[in-house]
């Protein structure tokens, strides 16, 4: 990894996050709840349970839901209240955040790369007030024959669209940093409007065999700071934070984590 390692001790990380907009992680979730989550990710995709929380997107329908949602997954909703990542979260967003929504996938080897964008919901964009941020777990680790991730530090502090670097594709920028190798169980925490891509595989030269860094396992789940009203993503988003409290995930320490409040009413967005 060409960036600098920041560990959840240190006692700049809100300073060091505030400037750079990303903290890595190494190592963060425990090995037994790794070895839960694979298997519920395994099952997510192999299912057809990932395609169809796609498709209600795709053609939404408020007053319906999957047959399944992430967090209702026993691991997938220990994930998204994880204590430890909860108090990291307080640490960067303030005591008062609340979730906004989690996606699983596994990638296979050779998966395509996704180009410059970044995350923050706002539409449209006019300010920075008020922070969220995505969470990267990396379950089964990165290499670089998966393709790394890479970040353009401090270009959360601009406003800019979604999309306004989407031209670039995947293409090396000047200041990037890349995060191409991790642990098990890594997170990369993320300012949302941090400008990121995953890049693609590397490809074999002449003569060489092609990279296999095995298959991609990803849950990214996102949190936002509580005093306003946040635009959600899924058009069952009710349901989703419904989930959450009948689950009584975080338990009572974080009271606002799981509240309808803090969302505007849905509007669909093509993808």
């Amino acid at each position: 990894m060409s960036e600098q390692t920041v560990m959840t001790h240190g006692n700049d990380v809100r300073e060091r996050f505030r400037e750079r907009g990303y903290l890595v992680l190494p190592g963060f979730l425990p090995p037994d709840l790794i070895a839960r989550l694979i298997p519920e990710v395994d099952h997510w995709v192999d299912s057809g349970l990932r395609r169809r929380s796609i498709e209600a997107c795709l053609n939404p329908d408020p007053s319906g839901a999957p047959p399944v949602v992430e967090i209702e997954l026993p691991a997938h909703g220990e994930l998204a209240a994880h204590p430890p990542l909860l108090r990291l979260l307080s640490r960067l967003l303030g005591p008062s955040f609340v979730f906004h929504h989690l996606h699983s996938d596994r990638r296979a080897p050779g998966a395509p790369g996704k180009g410059w964008h970044h995350d923050y919901e706002q539409s449209p964009q006019r300010d920075r007030r008020r922070a969220m941020v995505h969470a990267l777990h990396y379950i089964g680790g990165l290499t670089p024959g998966m393709g790394g991730l890479a970040v353009l530090p401090g270009s959360h502090r601009d406003v800019a669209g979604k999309t306004d670097l989407a031209h670039l594709g995947t293409a090396r920028l000047p200041g990037e940093e890349v995060v191409d190798e991790l642990p098990p169980g890594s997170t990369v925490l993320l300012h949302s409007a941090l400008f990121h891509a995953r890049r693609p595989a590397p490809e074999a030269g002449p003569g060489e065999r092609p990279a296999d860094g095995g298959p991609r396992y990803m849950i990214d789940g996102s949190y936002c700071q509580t005093g306003g009203k946040w635009p959600p993503v899924k058009p069952y988003w009710r349901h989703l934070l419904a989930a959450g409290r009948e689950r009584g995930l975080g338990g009572g320490e974080w009271p606002e984590l799981f509240r309808d409040a803090h969302f505007t009413e849905y509007e669909h967005r093509p993808l």
